[in-house]
């Protein structure tokens, strides 16, 4: 579907919706252009997938229609194409997007799918900003506008080593996504002036596995003055209750996780009160919720905020730049944007960085005991 894109400039954005301008950037080969003079670029989403991948698409191709009205336009022509949900739906999508003349690829949501699709995007020197949370797929031109654990991590770990916490153990999900925060925490809690004194891991929905890695850790979290347990909402007041049978006390120590314990469940729950993570400052998406529902009818998907950012960027780039500015050092701005979700920014190898708020739980919600940063210059990125 192609949807209306008329002017060039954001005409009063809303409030934490604005972008900045990009620095000039060297322009690229010209490519055909659509009739209407505007500047071609391409969604793809799996809006045929099973399950809730087609609801979870037709919201972010709502937040996309949204960011075009919001910029009146930008000078884009945004072509939505399915790719089915799968790397050779992908693939087949970019060809025919680019084929037609897009200059930039939006999307896909799936890691293989991203990987396809950059594949044939790169060869023919199309930038792709997709939504994958798997780093894996990120490479130059082929860019992440994904929440990605790393920086939750970073965040968190930092700000309590700020506060003078410098023991640290963790119990993490024995997954993919705990790989990926286990890796991150390893890292950074030197770099933070801290040591890890232990880790364990267990098996996500198994209580017996909880138990047992609680048992392992009991020694080393007795040391520890922050633990770490980077899981969803369901799994932390278990995992915590494991810790306590396991004869660990938890007073005096500064519970941490990553983005997904933003959850109010989790946040009602006395178990883990004091905790802290990081995530965006919510004020922003609460916002473009408002506005989401005012023009659709309906509540969008989390990541819906994704698609409204990344047209939102590529129609700034375009109206700062002209046609021709679609570019890796566009996109690559040292400055970043700010979005629906605060500041980021891509770096060289297609990863993000998000300037993000640190969040505690207190009265069964939480609340920003560290602002997120409003730009990134300084220290912290």
């Amino acid at each position: 579907m192609l949807l209306a894109a008329c002017g060039s400039t954001i005409d009063n954005p809303p409030p934490q919706a604005g972008f900045s301008p990009a620095p000039a950037a060297a322009p690229v080969a010209p490519q055909p252009q659509p009739s209407n003079g505007g500047v071609r670029v391409a969604l793809l989403l799996p809006l045929s997938a099973s399950g809730n991948a087609a609801a979870a698409a037709q919201s972010l191709r709502n937040a996309a229609q949204l960011a075009l009205d919001e910029v009146k336009g930008g000078g884009l022509d945004l072509v939505v194409k399915d790719d089915g949900g799968n790397a050779q739906g992908a693939q087949a999508a970019a060809q025919q997007a680019i084929d037609e003349g897009a200059r930039a690829i939006i999307g896909p949501l799936f890691a293989p799918s991203v990987a396809s699709a950059g594949q044939v995007a790169r060869s023919r020197g199309v930038p792709v900003i997709g939504f994958s949370t798997d780093t894996n797929v990120a490479t130059q031109g082929v860019y992440l506008l994904s929440f990605l654990p790393q920086s939750d991590v970073q965040r968190v770990v930092r700000f309590a080593a700020s506060r003078g916490r410098r023991s640290f153990a963790a119990l993490i999900p024995a997954n993919a996504y705990g790989s990926v925060v286990e890796a991150a925490f390893r890292e950074v809690v030197p770099t933070a002036g801290g040591r890890v004194v232990g880790l364990e891991k267990y098996t996500s929905g198994n209580a017996a596995s909880y138990a047992d890695a609680a048992r392992r850790l009991a020694p080393s979290a007795a040391q520890a003055d922050a633990i770490f347990i980077p899981d969803a909402g369901d799994a932390v007041p278990q995992v915590l209750a494991a810790l306590q049978s396991a004869g660990v006390s938890l007073a005096g120590k500064q519970l941490m996780g990553t983005g997904l314990w933003d959850n109010a469940r989790l946040a009602a729950n006395p178990a883990v009160a004091g905790g802290i993570f990081a995530a965006p400052d919510p004020a922003g998406y609460r916002a473009f919720a408002e506005r989401y529902r005012a023009r659709f009818g309906s509540a969008p998907v989390r990541t819906a905020s994704l698609a409204h950012d990344a047209v939102s960027l590529l129609a700034v780039i375009v109206g700062s730049q002209g046609p021709m500015g679609i570019n890796d050092t566009a996109i690559q701005s040292p400055s970043g944007y700010t979005g629906v979700d605060g500041i980021f920014r891509f770096m060289s190898d297609g990863t993000n960085q998000r300037g993000l708020a640190v969040l505690q739980f207190a009265n069964g919600t939480s609340k920003i005991v560290d602002p997120a940063p409003t730009s990134f210059a300084g220290g912290g990125f």
